[in-house]
């Protein structure tokens, strides 16, 4: 269960959430900054990544072309690096759902508030 964090949610978070999201990454990272949307959409495809966006990009790629990747869309106002990591972990158990379970196979995008 690898998340792919986007450029405006803060590299720190990776470690903060890395023993429970083994394998996570955020763009930065990966040198994919300034990017456009589709080449992440299409890394995040190709090496098996859940993207966590606060943008509508990504959401509108999914309504677009569906999934792989799934996609997180967090709606918090302005969360703080801790604040995203916290939410994340309550999240944790319908996150792992939504990415894992045949139940959630039709869906693409999860909205987290």
């Amino acid at each position: 269960m690898k998340l792919l964090f986007d450029q405006n949610i803060s590299f720190r978070i990776v470690a903060k959430l890395s023993e429970i999201f083994p394998g996570s990454e955020q763009v930065r990272r990966l040198m994919l900054e300034n990017r456009k949307d589709r080449l992440i959409w299409e890394y995040a495809r190709s090496n098996g990544f859940t993207i966590v966006s606060c943008d509508t990009d990504f959401y509108d790629l999914s309504c677009l072309h569906g999934h792989p990747p799934k996609v997180i869309w967090v709606r918090m106002n302005n969360p703080s690096t801790e604040e995203l990591a916290i939410a994340l972990r309550l999240r944790m158990a319908i996150i792992i759902d939504f990415i894992n379970s045949p139940a959630w196979a039709h869906l693409s995008c999860l909205e987290i508030k």
